[in-house]
């Protein structure tokens, strides 16, 4: 049933859309386009789901049966992806961010800042995780991969990232606004 505040919520956002995705970027030549799009899907995910194809680089958020909005995004690279079924627990505005121990390790050059103290970088522009972060868990139990924005736009389309999915500013703010927390999410 259609009720009056889910018609004014999905009326204003339709509205506004033009102004929530200003950053689209160009189509790439191998086909790969970020911009979000209405689309049509399997039957497979019911309404209020979350499908991602890493392989792919898209995200879907499912509207309504067999249509949902896909959104370019980036992925982990090669052994540090993300697989499965999780929940959206969290959802943070300009969240701050700390790179996990595992990525000190891993790169303690691009990291040294971070090594051995409890420095956490506040939100804004310069943050990793960009405008909006959706925080995945399995079981009630954070998994650190994260549903987040980018200040590096360049990484939408590859595999760059140390797991976690990452969109356009523009694009994660919009998903934000469309997610609530308990949202099951799937990556294939």
């Amino acid at each position: 049933m259609l009720t009056r505040r889910t018609f004014l919520t999905t009326a204003t956002t339709a509205a506004t859309l033009p102004m929530l995705w200003p950053e689209a970027a160009p189509a790439q030549a191998n086909g790969f386009d970020p911009t979000p799009q209405y689309v049509r899907i399997k039957r497979d995910f019911a309404p209020g789901q979350m499908l991602i194809l890493p392989r792919s680089y898209y995200l879907y958020w499912v509207t309504e049966e067999r249509k949902a909005i896909r959104y370019g995004v980036g992925v982990g690279k090669a052994g540090l992806e993300f697989r499965g079924t999780a929940t959206i627990d969290v959802k943070k505005e300009w969240p701050t961010w700390r790179p996990t121990d595992e990525m000190i390790e891993r790169s303690p050059r691009t990291f040294a800042r971070f090594a051995n103290n409890d420095y956490v970088q506040p939100g804004g522009p310069g943050n990793p995780l960009g405008a909006r972060a959706l925080y995945l868990f399995q079981n009630g139990v954070d998994t650190y991969f994260r549903i987040h924005g980018t200040n590096q736009p360049e990484s939408i389309g590859q595999s760059w990232s140390n797991g976690c999915i990452r969109m356009l500013n523009s694009h994660v703010a919009d998903l934000y606004l469309r997610v609530p927390v308990g949202t099951v999410v799937t990556v294939l």
